[in-house]
C-alpha cells in the first residue's frame, strides 16, 4: 500500500489543486503525527487535501469508491510522464522584491515564538543565534504559499549554529548545525 500512496499524492499534486507547501502543512499538522507511521501521514495529509479541496467526501474515502461526479481537474498526470516531472522537479528560485537583509559572515537571531501556523523554521532554532554562511536569493516563502496566500519570495538563507548553544547538555561543542531560514525568521543581533 506505500508505494500506491506516494503515486496518488504525487498524481494528485501534480494535478494543481494545492502545492506542495500545502501538502507538507497538510502532514506536519496532523494532530495525529506523531502516532503514524511515515505513509500514514502521506496518506492521512492527502485525505485531508482531498477533503479540504473538495475532490472526496470522507464517506467516499470510507467506501473506496465514488459517490459524486468528480470535479474537474486543471491537470492530470499520466504514467508516462511521471518521470519527466519528477526530474524536472518545481524550482522555487523567485526575482527577489527588496535587497538582501543579511550577507555572508551576519550574525542574526531567529525568531523566539512559536508560530501560530504551519512554519519552516525548526523549534530547536526558535531565539538561537547564528552565522549566515550562504545567500541562496529569493525563493517561494513556504508559510504563505501552504495558506494560500500566494509564493511572496523570501531572502533564503543557510544559517550556522554552534551545536552546543541549541542543546547545552549534549557533549557536541565542537559540531555546527546549518538550517536554511527565509529572511522574516531572522533579525540582526
Amino acid at each position: 500500500w506505500e508505494p500506491r500512496v506516494m503515486a496518488l499524492t504525487v498524481a494528485m499534486g501534480a494535478t494543481g489543486a494545492w502545492n506542495i507547501d500545502m501538502s507538507r502543512s497538510a502532514r506536519e499538522t496532523l494532530p495525529a503525527y506523531p502516532r503514524l507511521s511515515y505513509y500514514e501521514i502521506w496518506f492521512a495529509g492527502l485525505q485531508r487535501l482531498l477533503i479540504e479541496r473538495r475532490l472526496a467526501r470522507p464517506a467516499e474515502l470510507h467506501s473506496g469508491r465514488s459517490l459524486d461526479t468528480p470535479l474537474p481537474l486543471a491537470r492530470v498526470l499520466r504514467a508516462a510522464d511521471v518521470e519527466g516531472v519528477l526530474a524536472r522537479g518545481s524550482p522555487t528560485l523567485r526575482p527577489a522584491v527588496a535587497p538582501a537583509k543579511f550577507g555572508v559572515g551576519s550574525r542574526v537571531r531567529t525568531l523566539g515564538r512559536k508560530a501560530t501556523h504551519h512554519c519552516r523554521l525548526p523549534a530547536y532554532v526558535h531565539g538561537k543565534i547564528g552565522t549566515v554562511e550562504q545567500v541562496h536569493g529569493a525563493h517561494v516563502f513556504a508559510d504563505t504559499n501552504a495558506h494560500g496566500l500566494g509564493e511572496q519570495p523570501q531572502w533564503l538563507y543557510t544559517v550556522v549554529f554552534a551545536a552546543a548553544q541549541l542543546w547545552p547538555s549534549e557533549p557536541a561543542a565542537q559540531h555546527r548545525v546549518s538550517v536554511d531560514a527565509w529572511e522574516p525568521y531572522l533579525q540582526a543581533c
